[in-house]
């Protein structure tokens, strides 16, 4: 069984994966580069004398050049290390992602508490295929995963953002479903004890002068067509 085998839960499975750009070991590596750079001009500084001040001061900057040496490659291979462990899934539940080597950092962000998903692609980025992502729960900024130097970062968002959709809708109506209609009740037909009540209440009216003679004979034809 694999890392990623362990980290998933019942019933959850990958559906895209993506790592850290071939960028990301270059990037993290700028102050190493300065720090062997700096022992190449220690090494042209230093002289060929072993005696006196001279010889103490070259003595001093082999160290230093051997020490900015030693470390800058040493701070190059961790970070290569580190870029070729990087992993970040996205899986129908959750996207979770492990990144770092001596600081091993491990995050975990259900889809149905993702706020607000954020790429930034910069200008070299546009032409190797990299971005940073920023993904936002609804914590707040204390919740918000970072994601540097990401490979395929648009299409790792897309899927983000269409498997937030798919979990936020499970068990919900599609958004277009009508609900059933109710069907509307029958009227049961009046009997004839309410048609002759009907009848007897518009000839009062008729003979009070409310309505007309044409007007009651119109609607005891109406009431009298019902039996």
């Amino acid at each position: 069984m694999t890392d990623l085998d362990e980290r998933l839960i019942s019933g959850e499975t990958v559906v895209r994966t993506t790592s850290k750009h071939w960028i990301a070991p270059l990037g993290d590596s700028k102050w190493a580069i300065l720090m062997i750079v700096g022992a190449l001009i220690a090494a042209w500084l230093q002289g060929d004398s072993t005696s006196g001040v001279t010889g103490f001061f070259n003595r001093g900057l082999e160290l230093v050049r051997l020490a900015l040496f030693l470390g800058g490659i040493a701070w190059i291979v961790y970070n290569i290390v580190a870029w070729r462990t990087a992993e970040y899934h996205v899986t129908n539940r959750r996207v979770f992602g492990t990144d770092g080597l001596v600081r091993r950092r491990q995050t975990d962000t259900l889809l149905t508490s993702i706020a607000d998903v954020k790429t930034v692609i910069p200008w070299l980025g546009r032409m190797l295929g990299f971005g940073h992502i920023r993904i936002a729960s609804a914590s707040g900024d204390a919740g918000a995963d970072n994601f540097t130097n990401v490979r395929d970062v648009e299409p790792f968002k897309r899927e983000i953002l269409e498997q937030k959709a798919g979990a936020g809708t499970l068990g919900e109506p599609a958004a277009d479903a009508q609900p059933a209609a109710t069907p509307t009740p029958i009227p049961a037909p009046p009997s004839s004890a309410d048609i002759t009540a009907t009848l007897g209440e518009l000839a009062r009216l008729r003979d009070a002068g409310a309505i007309t003679a044409a007007e009651y004979e119109a609607k005891k034809t109406e009431l009298l067509a019902r039996l």
